[in-house]
């Protein structure tokens, strides 16, 4: 049965508690890609640091808390470090703490005003070294799609600690995009948070289309991506829908020999406004086939958790408009269209 036109299909995971027990002890690296910085250090409380390789700048901020914090004060908070493989398997390390049955709580950050609803608990378990304890995240079972805090919970019944970030090995996650994804497609990257805490970012979604590359010219822009967990077919369409409304302009794409990768141009003609119009955004899918649900082009198949302040496009001008593609909150690609002399901030 097709989802609605323009909405993102999201596969559920379980809600319920999952006790996992640690494997095997195991080493964290700290060697870094050629060209590229993957493994990060969190900066003192109240700084921030700037960490530039070519082509990109990755930027640690403190600032005000995102979300209640309980447990001890900033300063005496471990460190965790944290390493992930090509699977989405995550090992957690860090200080011992003097406690009978420490464990670690993920905790899927709620919607404002909306209760609690999902958590994750993982054993710790004493590494070889005897002064560190050690978890592992298995990529089964799959974590619900949104923003999961880390915590430790040193008894079954005391006051949980919020876990600041150590060393954050995601060398495995850099290209990701390179290698197919079965349906459903999940993925989970570890993070800091604005307010310097440790916290993961997940997606899970039936199929996925991977944006790979962007390319600006003077009159349109070529967007090239591939198809994760389906098959394109020859009645394909990439369809950009005008949030807010049902409105929807359908675009033929250019589908390579293996039916997974895709590409499509859209210029300012292709969404001419109906009227006069104000200043609009326009949300990006792929319909692999006529009877198919529309599925969601974004970039997740990376390192990058948040995507939206970090990769920067031009706009494209013409037709008394300009359009300029750029990722939301949620990696998901869509293009601002702007009237002239009347900006907007879209989300």
């Amino acid at each position: 049965m097709s989802a609605p036109e323009g909405t993102t299909t999201t596969a559920s995971a379980p809600e319920h508690t999952t006790t996992t027990t640690s494997a095997p002890e195991g080493t964290t690296t700290t060697a870094s890609t050629p060209g590229r910085t993957t493994m990060t250090t969190s900066a003192p409380e109240g700084t921030t640091t700037t960490a530039s390789t070519p082509g990109r700048t990755t930027m640690t901020t403190t600032s005000t808390p995102e979300g209640t914090t309980m447990g001890t004060p900033h300063d005496i908070q471990p460190r965790t470090d944290c390493a992930i493989d090509p699977d989405g398997r995550i090992t957690f390390r860090l200080p011992s703490v003097p406690a009978a049955r420490p464990r670690l709580l993920l905790r899927l950050r709620p919607k404002k005003g909306r209760p609690e609803t999902t958590r994750h608990l993982l054993d710790l378990a004493p590494d070889a070294t005897g002064t560190h304890l050690r978890a592992v995240l298995e990529p089964d079972p799959v974590l619900a799609e949104g923003r999961w805090d880390v915590y430790l919970l040193p008894e079954p019944e005391a006051e949980r600690r919020r876990l600041r970030p150590g060393l954050r090995d995601l060398r495995a996650l850099v290209d990701g995009h390179l290698r197919d994804r079965p349906a459903p497609v999940a993925v989970r990257i570890p993070y800091a948070t604005k307010d310097g805490f440790l916290a993961l970012r997940a997606w899970l979604r039936t199929a996925h289309a991977e944006a790979r590359t962007i390319d600006i010219t003077d009159r349109a822009m070529t967007v090239t991506a591939r198809l994760h967990g389906a098959g394109l077919q020859e009645d394909a369409t990439v369809r950009l829908r005008l949030r807010g409304t049902d409105t929807v302009r359908s675009l033929r794409p250019r589908i390579d020999d293996d039916a997974r990768g895709f590409s499509f141009t859209a210029g300012p003609e292709d969404l001419a406004a109906d009227g006069e119009g104000a200043d609009r955004i326009w949300d990006a899918f792929v319909r692999p086939t006529a009877d198919a649900a529309p599925i969601r082009i974004g970039r997740l198949l990376d390192d990058v958790a948040d995507r939206k302040h970090v990769y920067v496009y031009p706009a494209v001008t013409g037709n008394g408009s300009s359009l300029r593609p750029y990722y939301t909150v949620d990696n998901d690609l869509a293009i601002e269209e702007k009237k002239p002399h009347s900006p907007i901030c879209p989300t």
